[in-house]
């Protein structure tokens, strides 16, 4: 097998936050290649470029929330998607869509590495 990297580059200006996720995680987890083997990584890279000029709805921003829980009583943590875009920029809205789209398995730690997003 050889390791060929490909790497694709996402133009998300004006497009949808879900769609361009869904596309890039099918590249990472390289379902769009004819070689395709589900327990190998293949290799491929994904550019998500224009991050911060997607179409994102008001009522989105206002209502989508982000949780975590730290496991203690009380422990749960939640943030809007305004708040995380203001602290932590449009890159992480696109990883955390990204990660929840690739499998949960051991590769999907590896598989994010070849993400990058830039604004």
């Amino acid at each position: 097998m050889t390791n060929i990297t490909t790497i694709y580059i996402i133009d998300a200006e004006g497009k949808k936050l879900g769609r361009v996720a869904s596309l890039a995680a099918s590249h990472l987890t390289g379902k769009t290649s004819p070689t395709y083997v589900r327990n190998a990584i293949r290799g491929e890279k994904v550019r998500i470029v224009n991050a911060s000029k997607i179409v994102l709805d008001q009522k989105k921003l206002e209502q989508k929330t982000y949780e975590r829980y730290s496991g203690y009583p009380g422990g749960l943590k939640s943030r809007r998607m305004e708040e995380v875009i203001a602290k932590k920029g449009y890159k992480e809205i696109f990883v955390k869509a990204i990660y929840g789209m690739v499998p949960s398995n051991r590769l999907r730690a590896k598989i994010m590495k070849n993400l990058e997003v830039t604004d």
